[in-house]
């Protein structure tokens, strides 16, 4: 099934961070676009590959989304991350861009600040 972007109200935006999560869980990147470029602990990956290569680096998580703003094309989400590395559990924020056929062009990840 090929994901549509959903456009307007912030429930559209936590339906698709839910759906995000569930395929993160799931080491699944069918959101992903084949150009998309994900920024996460300092580095930037560009294109499916290397999308996959930081994919199946990152430890089996779990996520408790707390908040989501924006559209579904382009929301942010804060979220409580644990699992089996250092620091568990993290508060993270999430920064998403998505095209019109739905996938994710765009993905930045950051700590919450100090």
């Amino acid at each position: 099934m090929s994901p549509t972007p959903r456009t307007g109200s912030v429930g559209d935006a936590r339906a698709f961070v839910e759906e995000y999560v569930a395929a993160a869980t799931a080491a699944d990147l069918a959101l992903f676009d084949d150009n998309a470029v994900v920024r996460d602990e300092g580095r930037t990956h560009r294109g499916r590959t290397e999308v996959r290569r930081w994919r199946d680096r990152v430890p089996p998580v779990e996520y408790d989304v707390r908040e989501v703003t924006g559209t579904a094309a382009a929301c942010r989400a804060v979220a409580e991350v644990s699992g089996a590395f250092p620091g568990s559990p993290v508060t993270l924020h999430f920064a998403f861009e998505r095209d019109a056929r739905g996938r994710i062009t765009r993905l930045e990840i950051t700590p919450t600040p100090a």
